[in-house]
């Protein structure tokens, strides 16, 4: 008998056991392998010469990083980001506790923050400015405004949401008032929570590219104006690019650390 078909097929299996505790990292970087060969294909077919190919792109990243320009704007975009987040955070979570769990001030403020949820942070550009100037204050404030929708409105939908059944199994063993909403609201709430935080958070990075590219003199954003407009150099403005999504997808990991807290584990299905 031959018994190379099944030490082939033994083999395969010992090799996907192998790379499975990999496939985190394997699967993305394999989806990335083949968009980078696609971007080469239609640079080479299908697209005009001004377009960067992913090596000119690559090339602009080191010249980004070689002339200071990385570090300081990716750090100006990062710490106004990190202060709105955090704003908006502290004031968005206790009100949409509070809006979500008393009935009167759901009657009263949710109107309100349904009026203004859907006017977009880029209309604020100008009132920014006018209020703050050109500078960190004006992107903190776009920054708090574009975040702190997506948390309240998450943070009322998860009170609101949380199951009678809990609520009255808890009240059935002397649970009522603050105690109750501590010790069962609050701990149902946080994996709802922390998803409209990550939502939040990716909002928050779209909105402060926009931003800086209209009324900004630092940051990501400005970075993308100026190289197109210093010689219509597309090459940087694709490297900007790709450095602000590996800066999306870092923020995310970390706000998904959360996530491994046991208050929290529960609420998210392992598959």
């Amino acid at each position: 008998m031959n018994i190379l078909p099944f030490a082939a097929i033994l083999v395969s299996i010992v090799t996907i056991a192998k790379l499975r505790r990999y496939t985190t990292v394997l699967l993305p970087l394999a989806v990335t392998t083949i968009g980078v060969g696609l971007w080469q294909i239609a640079c080479d077919y299908w697209l005009s010469e001004t377009n960067p190919s992913p090596m000119e792109t690559l090339l602009a990243i080191f010249e980004i990083h070689e002339n200071g320009r990385l570090w300081s704007d990716a750090a100006a975009s990062l710490f106004r980001v990190t202060w709105g987040f955090f704003l908006a955070a502290a004031v968005g979570i206790p009100l949409g506790l509070w809006v979500g769990w008393t009935t009167r001030g759901f009657e009263a403020l949710n109107p309100i923050i349904q009026a203004l949820r859907p006017i977009s942070p880029i209309a604020w550009i100008p009132f920014a400015i006018l209020w703050f100037g050109i500078g960190d204050g004006a992107g903190i404030f776009l920054i708090f405004y574009a975040s702190f929708f997506p948390i309240t409105v998450g943070t009322m939908a998860a009170v609101r949401n949380i199951s009678m059944v809990h609520q009255r199994s808890a009240m059935n063993f002397g649970l009522h008032g603050i105690e109750l909403f501590r010790r069962v609201v609050f701990p149902a709430a946080l994996p709802q929570i922390i998803t409209s935080l990550r939502i939040a958070l990716g909002v928050a990075w779209l909105v402060i590219v926009a931003a800086e590219m209209v009324g900004m003199d630092s940051g990501l954003g400005y970075l993308i104006n100026d190289a197109r407009n210093m010689g219509r150099r597309y090459d940087l403005v694709a490297a900007t690019m790709v450095i602000i999504g590996a800066i999306g997808v870092v923020l995310d990991l970390l706000i998904r650390r959360l996530e491994n807290f046991d208050e929290v584990r529960w609420g998210y299905v392992k598959r």
